[in-house]
């Protein structure tokens, strides 16, 4: 029996056919549709001489045809590139040159950018008017690739803060089991459930915990093209969606929509929260307002994604990550990759099936992310003596003071204790003295009247001297990655900025 990832689709469409896989407004794409589509896509490939192994690019945003895709190339045994359809050319020669892709997907909206970065790469336009002949043309190829566990599903690229970014190979079998223990540990999916579907499936957190775990248990998967929190509210009450899963910004503007008491929520029965830390009083606002539990988890991009979690059947600590999933392992270490002492910070590693391969051609990036079988994540945490899990900060965002060290996610959830605070984002900026000075950026809810200096002494009164931020700086709106993440390294003191100093 093959190991492919695209088997939980052949299977599905077998017990489920006749059940919605994907809803797009009014549209609906049953799971033997789905089903049928892919092998007509696999077809495609293979006639266009696509062999398994190969790499295929989509550059997608979140429609039907991201799903017909990404199966298809699965199907066909070629190994998928998922891309941002808002990347530029030069961008899209990146991934393509670095993966060696010979054929792309490309959104009809982007295919300038595609074209124009293609690198010698095949480009099939993407238009929902002309899909479906484009792929009917074809023969239909309906088995699916035998591949190996260990082989290479998706190689994702990560989001290259340090330098270029690196892709991530993921495998069939550590994608299959990832989604198998968020279906049936995590989130408890019957073909019953309606999963919203907002997170970007370009990406590890939507292609697995919503795309993957959707299909592999028939469930419905509600898709956004692109997030708007009106339109996401709008979704939830209108298609009955039982499964909400987001990042802390989603959360975050979801509170922020008028009117909510008008939208019908009773359906949701559990969101899940990842990507980035969800701050305690949104979680807590959200819960009263929604009236649905938040279950916290944490993974990355190199684990498939999901490391750790608060678990539905155990105590869930508000402001942690949980606990470890079933067949993966955490600790904490210090530089020298020894464990820290009880209650001390240290960087999480992590071991177990969800680890990827390895990055794309680069063994040396790779030992040094996995020098001893445990992936170095980045992350800061610590862990209490239940074994749950609270991080800290990420290690590059730390902020050295003067020889002190500032975690700035610990200043930033005194930040949306505020009740005018919308986003916070905590900062480090050069000091000739210092080494490093604390600053904040914060973006306020509307009609918001508190002022910079009400804030940096709102904070002061709360933390030690040497935390609090000398600086707050008020903007409209933060600046976001594709997933909804706070992007710290756009963040720039603005020009006219007093600070409230």
């Amino acid at each position: 029996m093959t190991a492919n990832l695209a088997a939980h689709l052949t299977r599905t469409a077998a017990e489920h056919g006749g059940r919605p896989a994907l809803l797009l407004g009014e549209a609906i794409t049953t799971y033997a549709e789905l089903d049928q589509a892919s092998a007509l896509v696999a077809g495609l490939l293979r006639a266009r001489g696509v062999q398994p192994g190969d790499r295929v690019g989509i550059m997608l945003p979140n429609v039907p045809e991201f799903a017909v895709v990404y199966y298809g190339t699965l199907r066909a045994g070629a190994v998928v590139v998922p891309m941002n359809p808002l990347l530029k050319s030069r961008e899209v020669g990146y991934y393509l040159g670095d993966s060696g892709a010979k054929l792309m997907f490309g959104w009809h909206g982007a295919a300038a950018e595609a074209h124009q970065g293609a690198a010698g790469a095949e480009v099939i336009e993407v238009d929902p008017a002309s899909f479906a002949g484009l792929i009917g043309a074809a023969e239909p190829s309906p088995e699916v690739a035998d591949r190996a566990g260990d082989d290479t599903a998706v190689i994702l690229y990560t989001s290259g803060t340090t330098g270029q970014p690196k892709g991530a190979e993921l495998t069939h079998a550590s994608l299959s089991t990832n989604t198998e223990v968020m279906k049936t540990d995590l989130v408890q999916l019957t073909p019953d459930d309606v999963i919203f579907g907002g997170l970007p499936l370009f990406h590890s957190f939507g292609q697995t915990c919503t795309l993957n775990t959707a299909v592999a248990s028939g469930a419905s998967l509600a898709l956004l093209p692109r997030f708007d929190p009106a339109q996401a509210l709008q979704i939830i009450a209108g298609h009955r969606a039982t499964v909400f899963a987001g990042v802390p910004t989603m959360f975050s503007a979801l509170l922020g929509v008028p009117d909510i008491a008008s939208h019908d929520v009773s359906a949701l029965r559990v969101c899940v929260s990842g990507g980035a830390a969800m701050p305690v009083e949104v979680l807590r606002e959200f819960e009263r307002v929604y009236g649905c539990k938040i279950l916290e988890g944490y993974g990355l991009s190199e684990t498939s994604p999901v490391a750790s979690f608060n678990h539905p059947d155990a105590e869930r600590k508000p402001g942690s990550i949980g606990t470890p999933i079933r067949g993966v392992q955490m600790r904490l270490v210090d530089d020298d990759g020894n464990d820290v002492p009880p209650g001390e910070p240290g960087e999480i590693a992590i071991r177990g099936h969800n680890v990827m391969k390895g990055y794309w051609q680069r063994p040396a990036e790779t030992a040094a992310a996995i020098p001893d079988g445990w992936f170095r994540t980045g992350d800061i945490a610590t862990v209490d003596a239940d074994g749950y899990f609270f991080i800290v900060d990420r290690k590059k965002d730390l902020i050295i003071r003067g020889g002190y060290n500032v975690y700035p996610r610990e200043i930033e959830e005194v930040l949306y204790e505020h009740p005018q605070v919308a986003q916070a984002a905590v900062v480090g900026m050069p000091h000739p003295q210092l080494g490093e000075e604390v600053a904040a950026a914060v973006a306020l809810k509307p009609g918001s009247t508190v002022t910079a200096t009400e804030l940096r002494e709102f904070v002061k009164g709360q933390v030690a001297a040497y935390k609090y931020p000398r600086e707050v700086w008020l903007f409209d709106a933060l600046p976001l990655g594709p997933t909804g993440k706070i992007l710290k390294r756009e963040i720039k003191r603005p020009a006219d900025a007093d600070g409230g100093r």
